[in-house]
Protein backbone atom coordinates (compact mmCIF):
# COMPACT_ATOMS: atom_id res chain seq x y z
CA UNK A 1 0.00 0.00 0.00
CA UNK A 2 1.00 3.56 -0.68
CA UNK A 3 0.19 6.84 1.05
CA UNK A 4 -1.02 10.25 -0.07
CA UNK A 5 -0.89 13.08 2.48
CA UNK A 6 -2.34 16.56 2.36
CA UNK A 7 -0.91 18.60 5.22
CA UNK A 8 -1.77 21.82 6.97
CA UNK A 9 -5.03 22.59 5.21
CA UNK A 10 -5.90 25.96 6.72
CA UNK A 11 -9.58 26.52 7.47
CA UNK A 12 -11.58 29.08 9.40
CA UNK A 13 -14.61 27.40 10.96
CA UNK A 14 -17.22 27.64 13.72
CA UNK A 15 -16.87 24.49 15.82
CA UNK A 16 -17.14 24.31 19.59
CA UNK A 17 -19.35 23.98 22.62
CA UNK A 18 -19.04 27.62 23.68
CA UNK A 19 -21.40 30.20 22.16
CA UNK A 20 -18.43 32.45 21.35
CA UNK A 21 -16.78 29.70 19.30
CA UNK A 22 -19.83 29.28 17.09
CA UNK A 23 -20.21 33.04 16.59
CA UNK A 24 -16.61 34.21 16.29
CA UNK A 25 -15.01 31.09 14.81
CA UNK A 26 -11.44 29.85 14.98
CA UNK A 27 -8.47 28.90 12.85
CA UNK A 28 -7.89 25.19 12.19
CA UNK A 29 -5.23 23.05 10.58
CA UNK A 30 -6.31 19.74 9.07
CA UNK A 31 -3.98 16.93 8.01
CA UNK A 32 -5.17 13.94 6.04
CA UNK A 33 -3.47 10.74 5.03
CA UNK A 34 -4.94 8.01 2.86
CA UNK A 35 -3.62 4.56 2.04
CA UNK A 36 -4.28 3.15 -1.42
CA UNK A 37 -2.70 0.97 -4.07
CA UNK A 38 -1.05 3.51 -6.37
CA UNK A 39 0.66 1.03 -8.69
CA UNK A 40 -1.93 1.52 -11.46
CA UNK A 41 -1.59 5.31 -11.45
CA UNK A 42 2.20 5.04 -11.23
CA UNK A 43 2.13 3.05 -14.48
CA UNK A 44 -0.67 4.88 -16.31
CA UNK A 45 0.07 8.50 -15.33
CA UNK A 46 -3.72 9.10 -15.30
CA UNK A 47 -5.55 11.10 -12.64
CA UNK A 48 -8.55 8.74 -12.69
CA UNK A 49 -6.29 5.90 -11.50
CA UNK A 50 -5.32 7.60 -8.24
CA UNK A 51 -6.79 9.37 -5.24
CA UNK A 52 -7.02 13.00 -6.31
CA UNK A 53 -5.66 15.27 -3.57
CA UNK A 54 -7.90 18.06 -4.87
CA UNK A 55 -10.83 15.80 -3.87
CA UNK A 56 -9.32 15.26 -0.41
CA UNK A 57 -8.88 19.01 0.12
CA UNK A 58 -12.41 19.74 -1.12
CA UNK A 59 -14.02 17.22 1.26
CA UNK A 60 -12.12 18.73 4.18
CA UNK A 61 -13.22 22.27 3.30
CA UNK A 62 -16.86 21.24 2.81
CA UNK A 63 -17.12 19.26 6.04
CA UNK A 64 -15.26 21.87 8.08
CA UNK A 65 -17.86 24.41 6.89
CA UNK A 66 -20.61 22.46 8.71
CA UNK A 67 -20.55 23.66 12.32
CA UNK A 68 -20.39 20.99 15.03
CA UNK A 69 -19.79 21.05 18.75
CA UNK A 70 -17.09 18.35 18.63
CA UNK A 71 -14.17 17.89 16.28
CA UNK A 72 -14.76 14.14 16.51
CA UNK A 73 -18.01 14.60 14.60
CA UNK A 74 -16.30 16.60 11.86
CA UNK A 75 -13.49 14.04 11.58
CA UNK A 76 -15.97 11.20 11.33
CA UNK A 77 -17.83 12.94 8.50
CA UNK A 78 -14.60 13.51 6.60
CA UNK A 79 -13.53 9.87 6.95
CA UNK A 80 -16.95 8.57 5.90
CA UNK A 81 -16.91 10.68 2.75
CA UNK A 82 -13.37 9.65 1.83
CA UNK A 83 -14.26 5.96 2.00
CA UNK A 84 -17.69 6.38 0.38
CA UNK A 85 -16.61 8.61 -2.50
CA UNK A 86 -13.20 7.15 -3.35
CA UNK A 87 -13.19 3.35 -3.73
CA UNK A 88 -9.39 3.32 -4.07
CA UNK A 89 -8.90 4.38 -0.43
CA UNK A 90 -8.25 1.46 1.95
CA UNK A 91 -7.56 3.50 5.07
CA UNK A 92 -7.87 7.19 5.93
CA UNK A 93 -6.62 9.27 8.82
CA UNK A 94 -7.62 12.83 9.65
CA UNK A 95 -6.15 15.12 12.30
CA UNK A 96 -8.03 18.33 13.06
CA UNK A 97 -6.22 20.95 15.14
CA UNK A 98 -7.93 23.95 16.71
CA UNK A 99 -5.40 26.76 17.04
CA UNK A 100 -5.37 28.82 20.24
CA UNK A 101 -8.27 26.95 21.87
CA UNK A 102 -10.23 28.75 24.59
CA UNK A 103 -9.25 26.42 27.43
CA UNK A 104 -7.88 28.89 29.96
CA UNK A 105 -4.19 28.46 29.29
CA UNK A 106 -1.37 29.20 26.88
CA UNK A 107 -2.02 26.30 24.49
CA UNK A 108 -0.94 26.41 20.86
CA UNK A 109 -3.47 23.85 19.65
CA UNK A 110 -5.57 20.84 20.47
CA UNK A 111 -5.80 17.99 17.99
CA UNK A 112 -8.25 15.16 17.42
CA UNK A 113 -6.90 12.36 15.22
CA UNK A 114 -9.10 9.57 13.85
CA UNK A 115 -8.66 6.69 11.39
CA UNK A 116 -11.03 4.46 9.52
CA UNK A 117 -10.44 1.44 7.27
CA UNK A 118 -12.60 -0.51 4.88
Amino acid sequence: MDTIKVTNIRVYAYHGCLTEETKIGSDYLVNVSVTANLSKSAASDKLEDTVDYVFLNQVVKEEMAVASKLLEVVGSRILERFLRESPLIHKATVAISKLNPPIGGDVEMVTVEQSKSR
